[in-house]
């Protein structure tokens, strides 16, 4: 599993320092700090400023958290409204998709149709069945009288 956080949060931290004071202030300092701590301190990253942020080359996790920042602590209350009204839609879209591939309703249909196959086949070809010490004895005999 590859693991992007810690790049995440050094390009976090790169973007915030770009931000207005009075947007930074707006965000937890504790929240901040677990950036600064969590992040990787080797990777290098810089930001364009020619460039607006949607140009930039941002791995998938910081525009995530960027996301959320935003959601949570920069935007009005309508537009939160509408943030949350759009991710709600976009969750049951997935959950549909998830339906129609998974359907619960056809899950047993296809276990019995799965069962129906794994029985064996009925064959007319004799089935050879051990026979015990006596009965091998008994058998013999019975051969030498038929003679």
């Amino acid at each position: 599993m590859n693991d992007n956080y810690p790049k995440a949060y050094k390009e976090v931290i790169e973007i915030l320092e770009c931000v207005p004071s009075e947007n930074l202030n707006l965000i937890p300092k504790t929240m901040i700090e677990m950036f600064k701590t969590k992040m990787d301190k080797e990777y290098e990253f810089s930001i364009d400023i020619n460039k607006r942020l949607e140009e930039q080359e941002l791995l998938q996790e910081t525009k995530a958290i960027l996301a959320n920042i935003y959601r949570d602590y920069w935007a009005t209350p309508i537009q939160k409204q509408s943030i949350v009204e759009k991710e709600k839609q976009d969750r049951i879209v997935i959950e549909n998709k998830k339906r129609e591939k998974y359907n619960p309703n056809d899950i047993f249909k296809k276990k019995t149709v799965k069962n129906e196959c794994a029985n064996p086949i009925q064959s007319n070809l004799p089935i050879e069945v051990k026979q015990g010490f006596f009965e091998r004895i008994i058998f013999f005999i019975k051969n030498l009288f038929k003679k």
